[in-house]
């Protein structure tokens, strides 16, 4: 069995006036985010949309003090990004998809994901969404700890760093093991 994740992929992670955009590069993922998730979808597999959320207010959150605030909890820079959106939005109700609140880089970190992909007999995960070398890499590198396999679609992934980009992409085949698409 097998799921996709969809990981952060907001506006503020990816439209040009977000806050703390992958800009261009995030942008041109879109189309192959929603083939891959609408394909994944259609053959009856987990859809996670692991979304980040932050209270500015939070004066124990280590990200207050690395990024400026964003993901901020009731803004549209939380909502899904672009054509995505529309997939949620008329599928947000079927039993396949789910939405998980994300507090820290991983999506497993103080989430039930692992939970919910194990009581699926899941074992396989494909990871999309931005940035690569950071919320995709932290959720790649736990989820091999929790003894996934895992499936990283190049074209489908993206981070405001290149450099950072490439270097995950590689840990990622050399490191855990991933199969890159």
């Amino acid at each position: 069995m097998r799921a996709l994740l969809s990981i952060d992929y907001t506006n503020d992670f990816v439209a040009t006036d977000g806050k703390l955009t992958t800009g261009e590069a995030g942008q041109a993922i879109e189309q192959e985010i929603v083939a891959m998730t609408e394909s994944y979808f259609q053959q009856g597999d987990f859809i996670v949309f692991a979304i980040d959320g932050h209270d500015p207010s939070d004066q124990y959150h280590p990200e207050n003090r690395l990024f400026p605030p964003h993901n901020v909890i009731g803004t549209s820079g939380r909502d899904l990004y672009g054509s995505l959106a529309d997939f949620y939005q008329a599928n947000q109700a079927k039993k396949n998809v789910y939405w998980i609140d994300k507090r820290h880089y991983s999506a497993f970190s103080g989430t039930d994901l692992d939970i919910r992909l194990r009581e699926r007999g899941i074992t396989e995960l494909c990871l999309t969404g931005v940035c690569t070398d950071i919320c995709v890499l932290h959720t790649a590198v736990d989820a091999y700890n929790l003894g996934y396999q895992l499936i990283i679609p190049e074209k489908a992934v993206a981070s405001f760093d290149a450099t950072g980009h490439t270097w995950a992409l590689n840990h990622f085949k050399n490191t855990l093991g991933a199969k890159i698409v």
